[in-house]
């Protein structure tokens, strides 16, 4: 199993910021974790809102937890408002079914994490989770 690196974390969460800062976004939170759903790195830009950190957490914690990109969530809580509530419920509130959750996975598609980012819209929050994820050398899983 391929482990994602603290280094990996790092160049995952500074070409998110790279990408928002050239598409001139407001600020960002980004949120990394590994495959125990264990945070690798966070960071909030300056003048991020207060519960920005558990809106990017909960993209990527929910995107581990049900095994598909939070875009897809976001089409499955549309199709089946009650599943997601259901299984939002038995998470104690933890997932954010809205798109900027991203699986990050190997070159041969073995699964090693998830990216959640809040800030902007959740278009543009995805964008950036992507940008970051494929400048890392992985493949980013949106859904």
């Amino acid at each position: 199993m391929t482990a994602l690196t603290l280094d990996t974390a790092r160049k995952i969460l500074d070409a998110a910021l790279a990408k928002s800062a050239e598409l001139k976004l407001k600020p960002l939170v980004v949120t990394v974790l590994d495959t125990r759903g264990c945070v690798k790195v966070t960071a909030a830009q300056d003048g991020t809102s207060l519960l920005r950190a558990e809106v990017a957490h909960g993209k990527a914690y929910g995107a581990l937890a049900m095994g598909m990109g939070s875009r897809a969530l976001f089409k499955r809580a549309a199709e089946q408002a009650f599943f997601i509530d259901a299984v939002n419920t038995l998470a104690k509130g933890a997932l954010v079914p809205v798109p900027g959750g991203v699986l990050i996975r190997t070159a041969g598609g073995e699964l090693v994490g998830a990216v959640g980012i809040s800030g902007d819209t959740s278009d543009n929050d995805e964008i950036c989770a992507i940008a970051g994820v494929e400048a890392a050398g992985l493949k980013a899983d949106a859904g």
